[in-house]
C-alpha cells in the first residue's frame, strides 16, 4: 500500500479478507459454471450479433464543454464500457480508461467498438483517476503510459498500484484502498472502496492477488456509486443502507451469462442492486465497448429498459462522448 487512508468500520461491510495471498469474495464465488468446453462450444456455434455490423461512432468529446460548470452540479460523459467522466460537484474523476484492446496484447484479443472519445492526453484537470481492478478491459497498461506525465492521483484497489509503479507512474500519485477505506479530495469529496464479488489477475499465474471494488463517490451535494464489476451479493443491500441513497448508480450490465453469474449480474441482478443500493436513477455500464460474452451487443441495454419499466427503475442512458448534465431519466436511443 503506499498512500495511507483511514478506515470506517461497519458491522455487516468489512475489509477484504485473504487465504495466504489470495483475496477471498465476500460469499462463496465460482468464476464459471458448466465447464470450459462447452463455453468453448457456445462460442464457436452463436449466432448471435455480438460485434456491430454497423460500425458505431465514432462519438468525439467536445471539450470546449468543460469550460462550463454542470447546472445540476453532476455530469457524466461515458466514453464506453465502464470508463467515465464523472463531474460531480466541483472535482472531476475519470473510471477505468480502456484505449486499445482488452487484451495482453494490442494484436490479438477484443477491438473497441469505437475509438476512445477523447485523447488521453486532452483530458480536462482532473481530481483523480479510480481504478476498480486489473482486469484488461478495466485496466489498460497503453492508457495508463499516457497518463505518466498527468500529475493526477490514483485511486485504486489494493495491488493495483504494483501494476502503475511497473509502467512509470510515480508512487507518490497512487492511493490504494481495502474495502470500507475512505480518502478525501479535498475539503468536501470523498471515496470509498466497497465490496464487490468479482475476482482479478492478468495471468494465469497471478489471480486474486489483486483487489476488486465499486466505490462510492459522495460530493457535498451528490450521492454516487460506481458498481464496475460485480456479480449479485447481499452486501448491496448493506451497502445501501450505510452510503445510500444514491443519486446515480452506475452498474454493469454487460458481459453477462448463465456461466459466469456469480462474477457478473447482468440486467436482472444489475436492476436488483439498484433498489438494495437505494438508487434513484441508474445507469447501466459495461456494454457497447467490446465482443465478451454471447448475448447480442444491444441485448443487454434492451433487456434492462424492459425490466426497468417492470421495476419501476429511471435509467440514465447519455450517448457515448456526449457531456451529458445529470437532471434525472434520460434515454438517447443512440443505438438503435
Amino acid at each position: 500500500m503506499f498512500l495511507c487512508a483511514y478506515f470506517v468500520h461497519m458491522s455487516a461491510l468489512q475489509p477484504s479478507q485473504r487465504i495466504g495471498k489470495t483475496f477471498q469474495n465476500p460469499i462463496p464465488t465460482a468464476q464459471t459454471n458448466g465447464g470450459f468446453f462447452k463455453i468453448l462450444w457456445q462460442y464457436m456455434t452463436s449466432k448471435e450479433e455480438r460485434v456491430p455490423k454497423v460500425p458505431i461512432g465514432p462519438f468525439p468529446v467536445n471539450v470546449l464543454h468543460y469550460d462550463t460548470t454542470p447546472a445540476s452540479g453532476l455530469r457524466v460523459t461515458w466514453m464506453g464500457h465502464s470508463s467515465l467522466l464523472i463531474e460531480i460537484d466541483g472535482k472531476r474523476f475519470l473510471t477505468d480508461p480502456v484505449v486499445g484492446r482488452a487484451s495482453f496484447s494490442q494484436l490479438v484479443g477484443p477491438k473497441r467498438f469505437f475509438p476512445y472519445p477523447l485523447s488521453l492526453t486532452n483530458l480536462p484537470q482532473l481530481d483523480g483517476i479510480i481504478l476498480s481492478h486489473d482486469h484488461y478491459d478495466h485496466l489498460d497498461k497503453m492508457a495508463i503510459r499516457q497518463l505518466v506525465n498527468n500529475a493526477t492521483p490514483f485511486y485504486c484497489s489494493l495491488g493495483v498500484g504494483e501494476h502503475l509503479v511497473k509502467w512509470g507512474i510515480d508512487k507518490n500519485r497512487i492511493n490504494e484502498l481495502d474495502w470500507m477505506q475512505t480518502v478525501a479530495v479535498g475539503s468536501d469529496c470523498t471515496i470509498t472502496a466497497t465490496p464487490a464479488r468479482h475476482f482479478s489477475g492478468r495471468g494465469l499465474t497471478n489471480r486474486n492477488q489483486t483487489l476488486w471494488s465499486s466505490f462510492v463517490i459522495k460530493g457535498n451535494k451528490h450521492n454516487i456509486f460506481f458498481g464496475a464489476d460485480s456479480g449479485w451479493f447481499p452486501g448491496f443491500k448493506d451497502i445501501g443502507n450505510h452510503f445510500g441513497p444514491f443519486d446515480l448508480t452506475m452498474l454493469e450490465v454487460g458481459a453477462s451469462n448463465p456461466a459466469w453469474a456469480d462474477i457478473h449480474m447482468g440486467p436482472y441482478k444489475a436492476t436488483d442492486a439498484h433498489l438494495a443500493l437505494k438508487g434513484k436513477v441508474m445507469m447501466p455500464i459495461h456494454w457497447a465497448g467490446f465482443n465478451l460474452a454471447l448475448h447480442a451487443w444491444r441485448e443487454p441495454v434492451e433487456t434492462t429498459i424492459t425490466l426497468a419499466k417492470e421495476k419501476g427503475i429511471e435509467l440514465f442512458l447519455p450517448k457515448p462522448g456526449t457531456v451529458t448534465d445529470f437532471h434525472g431519466a434520460l434515454n438517447t436511443n443512440w443505438w438503435a
